[in-house]
């Protein structure tokens, strides 16, 4: 279960980053930028892990947020993935044929009916091979969850055989000739300590994929133990990859001598190995066709379980009875992502990729806290799915009955009852301060979850705007400051929700470190989120507004949450099967 989160996260990108963060931010130190960037996505892992292993579904983060936060929330979040495995599915696609011709002896090397052409009259670049890859990469997801993975398995095996040549041979060429890379005067950290953070920064993207682990988690036998195995497995064997490639690469060539865009290739060509160009070429061939796959795996299966809240057309929700596949939902995502990949060039939009993991990963941070303290105490069931768990009739009866066994219909005079008998009896006053309490410890820490996040927001946005006044800038900080340090102490001394113990599937991986991990993972993210640049944030602003109206006229009438009972949620299993959804 772990090999397509390995497949989906090692992808190109270290065989390029390498050489450019070298170059401009962490110096000899490149292994330790690996490494944080590596326990910042573990931060996100472990929140992953225990919603994985407690509400497994198809929609990751999209069904995570949904029973957390909300239905407007979990829709901008399936919005923006959707555009995320589509570009990104895109923009792997179209990296993949310049690199393939390389296998084949040059850049103008590939058939002339694969090659890339200049369209006349437009100024647009088609790839045919980027678009039949992709259509390829879509038949073979259609053909069922095991093909699919034994050959990203096969692939994902080939590519970590040649970073292991990459670093075998490359500890032969250190121990030869001294490991001269790490005798640069400079020092181990010539561009200091914000050097490597920055580096950390820009490596923290060749992580992403893992969730790709989750949004299987439906075709999972046991997903309270496979799926947080699967995705801490992923990314430790990621990490240990990339951080071994970079203590070799930088120790055979020095940082300053790099070659930004083929940094490994280029350290052996060095050497007198110029063969070993085509077995680094392959390997960043069979990383690209592997993140293929995991970007256009989960994509459909998002799209299904939106379908199944009536939020899109039931026509993506249909499940294949033989695969058990929603082919159509992947054929038409593999369609949209072949036509992207055949005729636009998606390298100025790559900043909108990221937008939606980072969002999906601060969300899913968000959901712990929230599932941690104030868990929701019912959750919605629509009413063919209480008809099929026989809930209609006992519901009804526990609707309208008083705790001493009378049917009584008025709320206000179930309240008037309590109150008189609590006046009687000293049991039911205690236990009717009890739930005053509790009450009151919820809305404590409602009020501090959100003073948390607004101060993540105001902290990151202030320590970001480089371009603020000294004063101003130190102002914003404080503010953001004070509103999350206190709510962070509030929230480590109150208790935690006891409703968190049957919400969902119990006995399965629990996050550890409430709440400073979590709050972490939403600094980091949300840091993260507000540098990835003006321009990105206007186009993912676009698509977005596109969303909210795509919601308003659509799928807000739509919604099964129109004709929906809320029941309590030890009467529900929060795992979405094909024959039906629970939200």
């Amino acid at each position: 279960h772990y090999l397509p989160g390995v497949g989906s996260t090692i992808g190109a990108g270290v065989y390029v980053l390498v050489g450019t963060v070298a170059r401009e931010h962490a110096g000899p130190a490149l292994a330790v930028s690996f490494l944080i960037a590596g326990i910042a996505a573990a931060l996100s892992a472990f929140c992953y892990a225990e919603l994985a292993s407690r509400c497994p579904s198809a929609g990751s983060a999209y069904h995570y947020s949904y029973i957390c936060i909300g239905e407007g929330v979990a829709w901008l979040i399936g919005w923006s993935l959707v555009l995320e495995y589509t570009l990104g599915g895109s923009a792997v696609a179209r990296g993949i044929s310049p690199n393939l011709a390389l296998c084949f002896g040059g850049p103008d090397s590939l058939p002339w009916i694969l090659a890339r052409h200049q369209l006349p009259w437009f100024d647009v670049i088609v790839d045919p091979c980027a678009a039949a890859l992709v259509l390829a990469v879509t038949a073979l997801l259609c053909l069922g969850i095991k093909e699919s993975s034994f050959v990203q398995a096969i692939v994902t095996i080939m590519n970590a055989c040649v970073m292991l040549f990459v670093i075998i041979a490359g500890c032969y060429i250190g121990f030869q000739i001294g490991w001269e890379g790490y005798k640069v005067t400079d020092g181990y950290f010539p561009y200091g300590v914000n050097g490597v953070l920055a580096g950390s920064a820009t490596v923290f993207f060749a992580y992403i994929g893992f969730d790709t682990v989750a949004s299987t988690a439906e075709e999972v036998k046991n997903p309270q133990r496979d799926l947080p195995l699967g995705i801490g497995a992923a990314l430790s064997i990621c990490c240990l990859l990339y951080m071994m490639v970079a203590v070799v690469i930088v120790g055979i060539v020095p940082y300053f001598a790099m070659d930004p865009d083929t940094p490994i290739s280029s350290a052996f060509a060095k050497h007198g190995m110029q063969w070993a160009m085509y077995v680094v070429t392959s390997g960043a061939v069979l990383a690209l066709c592997s993140t293929l796959m995991g970007s256009l795996l989960p994509q459909p299966r998002i799209l299904m379980t939106m379908a199944r809240d009536g939020l899109l057309p039931s026509f993506f929700s249909d499940v294949n009875k033989h695969t058990q596949v929603p082919v159509k939902g992947t054929i038409v995502a593999g369609i949209c992502a072949a036509a992207l990949a055949f005729f636009m060039d998606v390298s100025q939009l790559a900043g909108m990729v990221s937008v939606g993991t980072l969002l999906a990963f601060t969300i899913v941070a968000v959901s712990i806290l929230i599932l941690r303290y104030v868990p929701p105490e019912e959750v919605p069931l629509s009413s063919s799915r209480r008809e099929s768990m026989g809930l209609n009739q006992e519901y009804d009866e526990e609707k309208g009955r008083d705790p001493l066994g009378d049917d009584i219909c008025d709320t206000s005079q179930i309240k008037d009852l309590i109150a008189t008998e609590a006046m009687k009896d000293p049991l039911l006053e205690k236990q009717h301060k009890g739930k005053m309490d509790e009450m009151k410890r919820r809305k404590i820490a409602a009020f501090s979850i959100g003073s948390v996040c607004l101060g993540v927001l105001v902290l990151t946005a202030s320590a970001s705007a480089t371009w603020l006044p000294f004063l101003p800038l130190c102002i914003g900080c404080i503010v953001g400051g004070v509103l999350l340090i206190p709510g962070l102490v509030v929230l480590c001394c109150i208790d935690q929700d006891d409703g968190r113990h049957s919400f969902g599937h119990s006995g399965g991986f629990m996050c550890p470190f409430v709440p400073f991990l979590p709050v972490v993972c939403i600094l980091i993210n949300t840091y993260l989120l507000i540098n990835l640049g003006g321009d990105a944030w206007i186009r993912v602003g676009i698509w977005l507004l596109i969303g909210v109206l795509v919601y308003i006229f659509y799928g807000r009438t739509r919604s099964s949450l129109v004709d929906v009972v809320y029941v309590p949620v030890a009467k529900t299993d929060l795992r979405r099967s094909s024959s039906g959804f629970m939200s």
